[in-house]
């Protein structure tokens, strides 16, 4: 995903954090924050509690690959960000996203 579809800035994370809405699964939990924009961007959160650096690299990739399928049918005007519970670790590809998709649908991200 390029750049511009990404919460990058540690203040940003922080606004989303606080005013944002939060829903979660037993898998992930998803901070949304609605704004004025054109795309949305989604920010990536994956603990130390997953893994070393490998394991969590391998999860932020499997989630962005779902989000990037789901691109068309996601909401464009909000901020979101997806925060991994340490049991992610274990799941294939098609698990992260039936997992995503559903916590999507519980926050109302997904069209």
């Amino acid at each position: 995903m390029r750049k511009a579809y990404r919460v990058k800035k540690e203040k940003e994370f922080q606004k989303v954090y606080q005013e944002g809405q939060s829903f979660a699964n037993r898998k992930f939990v998803v901070y949304v924050l609605a704004k004025d924009q054109v795309h949305f961007r989604v920010g990536i959160s994956v603990g130390k509690k997953i893994g070393n650096a490998v394991a969590r690299n391998a999860v932020k990739r499997k989630i962005r690959a779902s989000i990037f399928d789901m691109k068309e049918i996601i909401n464009p005007t909000i901020d979101f960000i997806v925060i991994a519970r340490p049991s992610v670790s274990t799941l294939s590809s098609k698990e992260v996203y039936s997992n995503l998709k559903h916590v999507f649908k519980l926050a109302k991200i997904i069209k």
